[in-house]
């Protein structure tokens, strides 16, 4: 069974780890915002007591922006159950809106969030150029050997 739970400060350590590993870096870009995600509120999921999902979040007026999402195990839940507490802490917060923002080569993604209701609300074109000034170390081409270029920022109206 998959549990959810608030990041705490000791999990500071464990976040720079885990986005090391799944996601090969320990800061984001989106819409061009560096962001360290060890600073940033969120949740870890524990499947049988192990960290196997994170996801971190940000505030901004009525809008939670979710900077992080990653399992390091694929279709047993742990997304799903990390999407739906970010959204429960949204509602709590009194936001009108959930965002993201992924890009345009992780097909696997925009399948996710379209499956669990969020819709595109914009596709940034070329905003790669621009993120790969804060994070040069941004990957040229992607899943397939896609070229990664846009941003594609899905929503979920709350």
């Amino acid at each position: 069974m998959i549990t959810v739970r608030e990041l705490v400060e000791a999990d500071r350590a464990w976040v720079r780890q885990f986005l090391a590993e799944e996601a090969g870096a320990t800061r984001v870009v989106s819409r061009g915002k560096l962001h360290y995600p060890d600073t940033l509120p969120g949740f870890a999921a524990l499947l049988d007591d192990n960290l196997v999902g994170l996801l971190n979040y940000r505030l901004d007026g009525l809008e939670m922006e979710v900077v992080t999402l990653y399992a390091s195990i694929q279709r047993k839940g742990v997304g799903s159950a990390l999407l739906e507490a970010a959204k429960a802490s949204a509602v709590k917060a009194g936001c009108n809106r959930l965002w993201l923002i992924t890009t345009n080569d992780n097909q696997p993604a925009i399948d996710f969030y379209t499956g669990r209701g969020m819709s595109l609300a914009a596709i940034h074109k070329d905003a790669l150029s621009q993120s790969r000034k804060l994070k040069p170390e941004i990957p040229l081409y992607g899943l397939g050997g896609k070229a990664i270029t846009d941003e594609l920022e899905f929503e979920m109206l709350l």
